[in-house]
């Protein structure tokens, strides 16, 4: 699993603009089994994906067509980890 931890650079009403393009795109690769969850955080400086996928490499290029990203209002960070504990520890592989 990744978590891709995106960060927006400019105020949040810009990124709003995208909001809807960009929950769309969530779902497309949500309805082929690839995001396990996802949400801003708190405050909303950026937000949480994550992917169900086995490297970084994959996680970068789903994320590249993010509406955020292709609109210069947010990037994401690819942070890889393996579930031991809790809900996600038995969650199915890719």
């Amino acid at each position: 699993m990744y978590l891709m931890i995106s960060k927006y650079s400019v105020p949040i009403e810009q990124v709003d603009q995208y909001r809807d393009a960009h929950l769309a795109f969530l779902d497309g690769l949500e309805s082929k089994g690839l995001v396990v969850t996802a949400g801003r955080q708190t405050p909303p400086k950026g937000g949480v994906v994550v992917l169900n996928v086995d490297d970084e490499a994959t996680a970068l290029e789903l994320m590249k067509d993010d509406p955020y990203v292709l609109a210069g209002v947010g990037e994401y960070v690819a942070t890889g980890f393996i579930p031991s504990r809790g809900a996600l520890k038995d969650y199915p592989k890719p």
